[in-house]
């Protein structure tokens, strides 16, 4: 009878251990985002220092984009919608890789097509259309590039996760059919 007894308290001791330990998440990306400096849509200046301490998701899109950039950007806002349904908080920033082309006027214009809520989702302008190809490919291992003879440019279509200590840790589909409750789930286990 004691055998039984000490059998069956180890055993609630392991039920119990196993219940109150938390699930950590485990990120398969680990790269640091390199410093940036520009202007958001509102012409503010913004720098990694100013999303410093906080989780957010970023991309990258341009406003003459013919293909995958407005899905993106509605994509992005729904997001932003869902987030805020969830009552869950991060920053939005999109990079804009036609930095030449793009000023803040054009890019508020461009976010508000698709009801972006300025209040947390920057998008970013104000940099050398070098910096920002160098910036993609060294800190999001993105691609960024113009095409010669063209007005459009090569870039990922990717939503990056990036973690209070500013490293990208998760990237997922942005053009069609974002895992937004996945995104919901990974942005909580980070807060």
């Amino acid at each position: 009878m004691k055998k039984v007894i000490l059998l069956l308290l180890i055993g609630l001791g392991i039920l119990s251990a196993c219940v109150n330990n938390k699930q950590k998440v485990v990120f398969p990306l680990n790269m640091k985002v390199s410093n940036f400096e520009g202007v958001n849509q509102d012409e503010k200046p913004i720098d990694l220092s100013t999303l410093k301490g906080k989780v957010w998701i970023a991309d990258f899109v341009f406003t003459n984009c013919d293909t995958v950039c407005s899905p993106m950007t509605s994509n992005m806002a729904e997001l932003q919608r869902k987030l805020a349904k969830a009552g869950v908080k991060a920053q939005l920033v999109s990079f804009s890789i036609d930095p030449d082309y793009d000023q803040p006027q054009i890019l508020k214009q461009y976010a508000s097509r698709v009801g972006a809520d300025f209040s947390n989702w920057n998008l970013i302008t104000g940099y050398k259309q070098e910096f920002i190809e160098s910036f993609a490919n060294k800190s999001f291992m993105a691609p960024a590039a113009k095409l010669e003879g063209s007005n459009q440019f090569v870039h990922s279509t990717n939503f990056y996760l990036i973690n209070k200590q500013g490293l990208v840790v998760q990237k997922y589909e942005g053009v069609s059919d974002p895992p937004y409750e996945q995104i919901i789930r990974d942005i909580k286990s980070l807060q």
